[in-house]
């Protein structure tokens, strides 16, 4: 990236790595998935098992993505019957170790507020 590339990077966020970033969090089960890889590979029955509540087709979508952005790796086993296992690669360490930690923390301290707003908003039909 050039000089030029950055400064106009900085004038407009939603064209930068932040952006990058934050497509992390528009799937709802991205980060549920990195988390449950988080405490090691899984085979794919282990790991919607331990996640609980989506399906099959939703941790396909979710596995899918986590690969296509480098923070998962597909590794097939030799067994019989043959398996894959998937585990957290470098990068997806790095994420779940860090960011996704410090927002477990946040989460811990103001998840009660965070429910509370939002059970304030629902009771109201007024959106403004």
């Amino acid at each position: 990236m050039t000089r030029a590339d950055q400064a106009h990077c900085v004038e407009l966020k939603a064209d930068c790595r932040i952006r990058a970033a934050t497509d992390l969090f528009t799937h709802r089960w991205d980060p549920v998935v990195l988390v449950a890889l988080g405490e090691g590979p899984r085979r794919r029955r282990d790991l919607r098992w331990a996640i609980g509540g989506l399906s099959d087709k939703v941790l396909t979508e979710a596995l899918r993505r986590l690969l296509r952005q480098g923070l998962v790796d597909r590794r097939s086993l030799p067994a019989a019957p043959p398996h894959v296992e998937y585990r957290l690669t470098g990068l997806g360490e790095s994420l779940v170790r860090g960011p996704l930690r410090e927002l477990a923390r946040w989460i811990g301290e103001h998840g009660d507020e965070l429910l509370a707003a939002e059970d304030r908003a629902a009771g109201h039909d007024d959106p403004g």
